[in-house]
C-alpha cells in the first residue's frame, strides 16, 4: 500500500474539492462571456416577471428597465468571476500548503472560505432567495433556475463547512 496518510489524503480532498468548484467558476464565466445574450435573456425575463403569473399583488416589483437588467447581471457577472479568483487563489493557497504545518495549512483556507461564502451568496441569496422569493422565478416555466441554483449550494454548502473544519494534524 501507499504511504498516504489520512491527514494527508484529507488535505489534499480539500485542494481538490477546492479545484472542482473553480473549475465551476471557471465555465460559468466562459458561459457568461460567451454566450451573453442568453444569459441577458434569462436575467431580464426573472427581473421583468414576464413569465409568471399575473399578481398584480407581486407585479409591483418587477424591474423593466433593460439598462437595470444590463447593469443587475454585470453585478451578477462581477460576483462570479470574483468568488473564482478567489476559490482559484484558495487553492493554489492550499496546494501551496499542503505539506506545511497544520496551522499554516488552516491560515491558506481564509481565499477559499471567502470564495465560497461569495459563491453562496450568488447561487442562494441572489437566485434562490431573491429570484424566488421576490421575482417568483419558480413560477417560470421557461426562466426557472431554482433548482440548479439548489444543486449548486447543496454542494457549495458543505464544502465551505469542510474546508472551515480544522481537521487537519
Amino acid at each position: 500500500m501507499n504511504s498516504s496518510t489520512t491527514d494527508q489524503l484529507i488535505r489534499y480532498s480539500k485542494i481538490i474539492l477546492m479545484a472542482y468548484i473553480s473549475f465551476f467558476g471557471l465555465m460559468v464565466m466562459y458561459s457568461n462571456f460567451t454566450d451573453y445574450a442568453s444569459n441577458y435573456e434569462y436575467v431580464g425575463h426573472i427581473l421583468s416577471m414576464d413569465t409568471t403569473r399575473d399578481n398584480p399583488n407581486l407585479s409591483y416589483r418587477a424591474i423593466t428597465s433593460p439598462m437595470l437588467h444590463h447593469r443587475i447581471y454585470w453585478f451578477i457577472i462581477t460576483l462570479e468571476v470574483l468568488y473564482t479568483g478567489f476559490c482559484l487563489l484558495g487553492t493554489y493557497h492550499l496546494y501551496r500548503n499542503r505539506e506545511a504545518s497544520a496551522d499554516a495549512f488552516h491560515e491558506a483556507k481564509k481565499f477559499s472560505i471567502i470564495g465560497l461564502l461569495i459563491a453562496i451568496f450568488v447561487y442562494y441569496i441572489c437566485l434562490q432567495v431573491v429570484g424566488v422569493e421576490w421575482f417568483n422565478m419558480d413560477e417560470s416555466q421557461t426562466w426557472n433556475a431554482k433548482d440548479w441554483a439548489r444543486h449548486i449550494v447543496d454542494f457549495i454548502l458543505p464544502l465551505l463547512i469542510y474546508m472551515a473544519i480544522r481537521i487537519e494534524r
